[in-house]
């Protein structure tokens, strides 16, 4: 009796998320429960590493120090710039991807591939203002487990971002200059 109740329940559950991502669709394709997927992920994700914390009895600082903050963001950007665009990292975005054309210097424009299990992650694979959320995570939990490493990891993603400012700025520069 309890299997046949359960059954109707999932169906019904089933047919209202169905209908509520059609309505919410407005015939467009949007993978509604990749997203919850995505969310849920993420939700553990951030369980696991705050649970990691607390078992480590590490006390949480009053308030963000101002430099951490700048350093996080900066190493934040780079990272997930490398992570969702480089011509180096394709290899990784390769099975939830599909590669459209070169995107900036050495950067790519990448598509997800539409297939169920695969779209969202190639979303979240290519969309660094979507994987800034989870680098940003990281990089502030490695930060109150292993503050040291973290820093210089970030130290290291932050000069390479002013290494990339200064070769972008050059070539402008050159362009300028000769007109090339």
């Amino acid at each position: 009796m309890d299997t046949v109740a359960d059954n109707r329940l999932a169906r019904r559950v089933h047919g209202l998320l169905q209908r509520t991502g059609r309505g919410y669709s407005a015939g467009h394709d949007r993978p509604l429960g990749g997203y919850l997927a995505a969310m849920a992920g993420f939700a553990a994700y951030t369980t696991a590493w705050a649970t990691a914390v607390r078992l480590r009895g590490r006390p949480l600082p009053d308030r963000p120090e101002p430099w951490d903050v700048v350093l996080t963001s900066v190493a934040t950007f780079r990272l997930s710039r490398l992570l969702t665009k480089a011509s180096v990292t394709s290899p990784l975005r390769a099975p939830f991807t599909k590669y459209v054309a070169p995107q900036g210097p050495a950067e790519l424009h990448e598509e997800a591939k539409p297939e169920p299990g695969k779209h969202t992650v190639g979303e979240l694979a290519t969309c660094p203002f979507c994987m800034s959320v989870w680098v940003a995570s990281t990089l502030t939990a490695g930060q109150l487990l292993w503050p040291r490493a973290t820093r210089t990891a970030m130290g290291a993603l932050t000069a390479l971002a002013g290494a990339d400012t200064l070769q972008l700025a050059y070539s402008a520069l050159i362009e300028k200059t000769t007109g090339d």
